[in-house]
C-alpha cells in the first residue's frame, strides 16, 4: 500500500520512502512512508494559506461535527490503532490502547469547546463607547511532532488548531509515520475541505526547515529535544512567528520518611521504566529521604524483577522495547557514563535478547547518585532511573529544583503540609501528589518552566492562547 502524504485534499507522491521498523521485531516492516520535497512542503504549505480564509469563517457547528466524527472514528479503529502503535513505537498494547482513546477523547473534547468560544464586552472609560473582546483564529499552524506519543501528540496538536478556526502543515516523527498517516486518513474522510489539513513526512533538515522558515506559517507548536527547539525558537520567532515549545524533563519523584513504601515502589515503577520510560514527565530523579532510603531501593529493585520485557503485542508483556537503536545506544551510552561517575548499578542496565530480533534493554536503577552528576543532569529519555539520598525534606525539594527544566516532579508523603508546600514550592509546570509524574489527563493544560517549555500550555481550554489572537474593538454607541 501507497502511503502518500496528503496535500490540498490530494494524496500526493513523494520522492523517497522511509521504512517504518517495529522494534520488538526488527524484521517487520511496518510500511513505506513517502518523504516530502522542498516543493511538496511549499505546496503544502501554499494550500493551507489559501484554505485558511474560508476555514476560519466556517460556523462552530460546522468545526464541531468533523471533530466529533474523526473522535467517534478513532474509537471505532481503537483496536487497528492500538496494534499499529504498539508494532510502529514499542510501547505495549494496553498503553498503546489508551492512548489512542485518549486520541479519541481529545478530538471530541475539542468538538465541544467549538461551541464554547467565548470573548468579553466591557465598559470603555469613554462614555458613550463599548468595548468587545474577540478571540479569533491564529492562522497558518505548522505542528512537529515527536515519536514517543505518535497519535496522542498529534491529536493535541491537531484538534484545538482545527477547533479554533485554523489550518494546519503538520510533520510527524519519520520514525513513526504510520499512526500519524492513519489519523491524517481519518481527517481527510471525515470531510474537512482540501487544503485545511495537510501530512508532510520527511527529515527535519528539508521538511522542518521549510515549515519552520516560511512566513505564510504564523506559528509553529513543536514537541522534541531542547537542541532543536531553541534552534526553532531562534529561526521562528525572528520572523515574528508564534512560538510553543515543550522540550523534555528531568522529573524529580521525592520520596519521604512517611511515605507509605508500598505507594512509593509502584509511583516510582511506573513513573520510571513504564512505556520504557520514554515519557518526557518520566520520574528520571528518585529523591528519598535517609530514613526509608534502604527500603524503598530495595523495594523497587524487587518490583523491577517481576517486569516483563518482551515483543509490544505479546500477552503478559509490561515493558516493551527501546524505539531503535539509536535511542538504544544512547541508553547504554548514559548507563555507562553513570558507572564511570562512580553510581552503583543496583538493577538492571542489561541488553536483552528474545525470540525475535528487537532492542530490547531491562530497566536500570542506580543508587548512591548526587544530584552534579551526569546521570542526574541531562535528559536520558529511556528506562534508566538514579536515586538521590537526602537527609530531610528541605534538602529534598531544593534538590529537586536544582535541575535547568521544569516540566512535572511528584512528592509520596502521608503527611499533608509537607504535600501542600512541595505543590507551591515545586518550580514545574505540574505536580503530582502520590501519583506517578507520568499521566496527564487530556482536557486540563500540560506544561512546564524554565528549560522544559516555551510559551503557552498545551490541552484543554488554555490551548486557546496559543491558537487564536486576541482582538479588542471600539464602538462608538448611538
Amino acid at each position: 500500500m501507497t502511503h502518500a502524504n496528503l496535500i490540498a485534499g490530494e494524496w500526493i507522491r513523494g520522492t523517497d520512502a522511509v521504512r517504518d521498523i517495529n522494534p520488538s521485531d526488527t524484521t517487520d516492516v511496518v510500511g513505506e512512508y513517502d518523504r516530502a520535497s522542498a516543493a511538496q512542503v511549499d505546496d503544502a504549505i501554499a494550500a493551507a494559506r489559501h484554505a485558511s480564509q474560508a476555514w476560519a469563517r466556517t460556523t462552530v457547528q460546522q468545526r464541531a461535527d468533523l471533530l466529533e466524527k474523526v473522535g467517534l472514528e478513532i474509537f471505532a479503529r481503537r483496536a487497528e490503532l492500538a496494534d499499529l502503535l504498539a508494532r510502529e513505537e514499542g510501547k505495549t498494547l494496553a498503553d498503546a490502547t489508551g492512548e489512542v482513546g485518549r486520541a479519541g477523547y481529545i478530538f471530541k473534547f475539542f468538538a465541544q469547546e467549538c461551541l464554547r468560544i467565548q470573548g468579553e464586552r466591557v465598559g470603555s472609560v469613554r462614555p458613550g463607547v463599548d468595548v468587545e473582546i474577540t478571540r479569533e483564529p491564529a492562522g497558518v499552524i505548522g505542528l512537529i511532532t515527536p515519536w514517543n506519543f505518535p497519535i496522542a501528540i498529534p491529536a493535541w496538536k491537531i484538534a484545538p488548531a482545527l477547533a479554533y478556526g485554523n489550518t494546519v502543515v503538520m510533520k510527524p516523527a519519520e520514525l513513526v509515520p504510520g499512526c500519524a498517516w492513519a489519523l491524517a486518513e481519518i481527517i481527510h474522510k471525515a470531510g474537512f475541505p482540501a487544503g485545511v489539513f495537510n501530512l508532510v513526512v520527511g527529515r527535519g533538515s528539508v521538511v522542518g526547515e521549510k515549515m519552520v522558515n516560511d512566513p505564510r506559517i504564523d506559528a509553529i507548536s513543536f514537541t522534541g529535544s531542547v537542541p532543536t527547539g531553541r534552534g526553532i525558537l531562534a529561526k521562528a520567532a525572528s520572523r515574528g512567528a508564534k512560538v510553543q515549545l515543550e522540550m523534555g524533563g528531568k522529573n524529580p519523584l521525592v520520596v519521604l520518611n512517611d511515605a507509605d513504601l508500598d505507594v512509593a515502589v509502584r509511583v516510582a515503577l511506573d513513573g520510571a521504566f513504564f512505556q520504557t520510560g520514554q515519557r518526557c514527565t518520566a520520574s528520571s530523579r528518585l529523591i528519598v529521604e535517609e530514613g526509608i532510603h534502604d527500603k524503598f531501593v530495595a523495594g523497587l529493585a524487587e518490583a523491577m524483577q517481576k517486569q516483563v520485557i518482551d515483543d509490544a503485542r505479546k500477552p503478559g508483556t509490561t515493558i516493551g522495547p527501546v524505539v531503535d537503536q539509536s535511542q538504544l545506544d544512547q541508553d547504554i551510552n548514559y548507563i555507562d557514563i553513570a558507572k564511570a561517575e562512580g553510581a552503583n548499578l543496583v538493577a538492571g542496565g542489561e541488553r536483552l535478547n528474545r525470540e525475535k530480533s528487537g532492542f530490547y534493554l531491562s530497566p536500570a536503577l542506580f543508587s548512591e547518585t548526587t544530584n552534579t552528576m551526569r546521570i542526574n543532569r541531562e535528559e536520558v529519555f529511556g528506562p534508566v532511573a538514579s536515586v538521590i539520598r537526602v537527609k530531610d525534606y528541605d534538602e529534598a525539594l531544593a534538590t529537586a529544583n536544582d535541575t535547568a527544566f521544569g516540566l512535572c516532579a511528584g512528592v509520596v508523603t502521608t503527611n499533608l503540609k509537607k504535600a501542600a508546600h512541595f505543590r507551591r514550592n515545586a518550580e514545574t509546570g505540574m505536580v503530582m501528589v502520590n501519583l506517578p509524574t507520568a499521566g496527564v489527563d487530556y482536557h486540563v493544560p500540560f506544561g512546564g518552566r524554565k528549560g522544559s517549555s516555551y510559551g503557552s500550555r498545551e490541552q484543554g481550554r488554555y490551548a486557546a492562547e496559543f491558537y487564536t489572537q486576541v482582538k479588542t474593538a471600539y464602538v462608538m454607541q448611538g
